[in-house]
Protein backbone atom coordinates (compact mmCIF):
# COMPACT_ATOMS: atom_id res chain seq x y z
CA UNK A 1 0.00 0.00 0.00
CA UNK A 2 1.36 3.19 -0.86
CA UNK A 3 1.27 5.91 1.20
CA UNK A 4 1.88 9.84 0.73
CA UNK A 5 2.01 12.79 2.73
CA UNK A 6 0.15 10.54 5.64
CA UNK A 7 -2.34 9.11 3.35
CA UNK A 8 -2.86 5.11 2.66
CA UNK A 9 -3.85 5.32 -1.34
CA UNK A 10 -5.99 2.71 -2.49
CA UNK A 11 -4.28 -0.16 -4.49
CA UNK A 12 -6.81 -1.65 -6.42
CA UNK A 13 -7.49 1.93 -8.71
CA UNK A 14 -5.56 3.37 -11.01
CA UNK A 15 -2.75 5.77 -10.04
CA UNK A 16 -4.26 9.24 -11.26
CA UNK A 17 -7.51 8.47 -9.31
CA UNK A 18 -5.58 7.09 -6.38
CA UNK A 19 -3.67 10.65 -6.01
CA UNK A 20 -6.82 12.17 -5.45
CA UNK A 21 -7.28 11.16 -2.47
CA UNK A 22 -4.23 13.49 -0.77
CA UNK A 23 -5.78 16.83 -0.31
CA UNK A 24 -4.72 19.77 -2.62
CA UNK A 25 -4.25 17.01 -5.75
CA UNK A 26 -7.07 16.91 -8.40
CA UNK A 27 -7.04 14.84 -11.43
CA UNK A 28 -4.96 17.71 -13.58
CA UNK A 29 -1.82 17.80 -10.45
CA UNK A 30 -1.93 14.23 -10.54
CA UNK A 31 -1.43 14.07 -14.49
CA UNK A 32 1.03 16.74 -14.15
CA UNK A 33 2.91 14.83 -11.44
CA UNK A 34 3.10 11.34 -13.49
CA UNK A 35 3.72 13.00 -16.97
CA UNK A 36 6.66 14.49 -15.50
CA UNK A 37 7.72 11.06 -14.16
CA UNK A 38 7.30 9.13 -17.71
CA UNK A 39 4.79 7.19 -15.29
CA UNK A 40 2.05 5.75 -17.15
CA UNK A 41 -1.65 6.80 -16.21
CA UNK A 42 -3.38 3.69 -16.44
CA UNK A 43 -1.39 1.77 -13.98
CA UNK A 44 -2.68 0.61 -10.62
CA UNK A 45 -1.48 1.73 -7.62
CA UNK A 46 -0.09 -1.93 -6.22
CA UNK A 47 1.74 -2.10 -9.61
CA UNK A 48 4.21 0.56 -9.22
CA UNK A 49 7.38 -0.44 -8.32
CA UNK A 50 9.44 0.64 -5.52
CA UNK A 51 12.02 3.11 -7.01
CA UNK A 52 8.34 5.03 -8.94
CA UNK A 53 6.93 5.33 -5.55
CA UNK A 54 9.79 6.99 -3.96
CA UNK A 55 10.28 9.58 -6.87
CA UNK A 56 6.45 10.10 -6.51
CA UNK A 57 6.29 10.66 -3.44
CA UNK A 58 9.04 12.80 -3.35
CA UNK A 59 8.01 14.86 -6.09
CA UNK A 60 4.67 15.36 -4.81
CA UNK A 61 6.19 16.44 -1.12
CA UNK A 62 8.55 19.08 -2.66
CA UNK A 63 6.98 20.39 -4.99
CA UNK A 64 3.37 20.55 -4.14
CA UNK A 65 1.22 21.89 -1.25
CA UNK A 66 -0.77 19.40 0.12
CA UNK A 67 -2.22 17.79 3.38
CA UNK A 68 -1.55 19.72 6.60
CA UNK A 69 0.22 22.29 5.18
CA UNK A 70 -2.22 23.19 2.89
CA UNK A 71 -5.19 23.11 5.60
CA UNK A 72 -3.59 25.28 7.65
CA UNK A 73 -3.05 27.80 4.97
CA UNK A 74 -6.13 27.88 4.20
CA UNK A 75 -7.21 27.89 8.06
CA UNK A 76 -4.48 31.15 7.75
CA UNK A 77 -6.29 32.96 5.05
CA UNK A 78 -9.82 32.51 6.34
CA UNK A 79 -8.37 33.78 9.90
CA UNK A 80 -6.81 37.18 8.10
CA UNK A 81 -10.16 37.71 6.58
CA UNK A 82 -11.77 37.76 9.50
CA UNK A 83 -9.06 40.04 12.00
CA UNK A 84 -9.52 42.47 8.96
CA UNK A 85 -13.24 42.56 9.42
CA UNK A 86 -13.76 42.16 5.41
CA UNK A 87 -16.82 41.18 3.64
CA UNK A 88 -15.53 37.47 3.26
CA UNK A 89 -14.39 36.93 6.37
CA UNK A 90 -17.87 38.16 8.22
CA UNK A 91 -19.46 35.88 6.21
CA UNK A 92 -17.10 33.18 7.27
CA UNK A 93 -17.69 34.30 10.81
CA UNK A 94 -21.59 34.22 10.61
CA UNK A 95 -21.46 30.89 8.46
CA UNK A 96 -23.19 32.19 5.48
CA UNK A 97 -22.06 31.66 1.72
CA UNK A 98 -19.09 34.19 1.15
CA UNK A 99 -18.92 33.82 -2.96
CA UNK A 100 -22.37 35.83 -4.20
CA UNK A 101 -24.69 32.85 -3.55
CA UNK A 102 -28.54 33.64 -2.90
CA UNK A 103 -29.04 32.82 0.80
CA UNK A 104 -33.49 33.53 0.24
CA UNK A 105 -33.33 29.85 -0.67
CA UNK A 106 -30.99 27.07 -1.59
CA UNK A 107 -28.19 27.55 0.73
CA UNK A 108 -29.37 24.71 3.28
CA UNK A 109 -26.43 23.09 3.81
CA UNK A 110 -24.92 26.18 5.68
CA UNK A 111 -27.88 27.65 7.33
CA UNK A 112 -28.86 24.26 8.70
CA UNK A 113 -32.86 23.29 8.47
CA UNK A 114 -35.32 25.31 8.13
CA UNK A 115 -36.93 26.99 10.64
CA UNK A 116 -40.36 27.59 10.59
CA UNK A 117 -42.16 30.53 12.07
CA UNK A 118 -45.52 31.59 13.39
CA UNK A 119 -46.67 34.05 10.39
CA UNK A 120 -45.56 31.27 7.77
CA UNK A 121 -48.18 29.26 5.76
CA UNK A 122 -51.83 30.43 5.02
CA UNK A 123 -54.34 31.33 7.65
CA UNK A 124 -58.39 29.36 6.38
CA UNK A 125 -60.55 32.24 5.78
CA UNK A 126 -63.47 32.00 9.25
CA UNK A 127 -67.04 32.90 9.17
CA UNK A 128 -67.78 36.38 7.97
CA UNK A 129 -69.67 38.12 10.68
Amino acid sequence: MLRISGVNLPSNKRIVISLTYVYGIGKSLAEKALTQLKIDHNTKTKDLTEEQADQLRTVIEKKFNVEGDLRRQVIGNIQRLKSINCYRGLRHDKHLPARGQRTKTNARTVRGRKKITMGSGRRSEGKKV
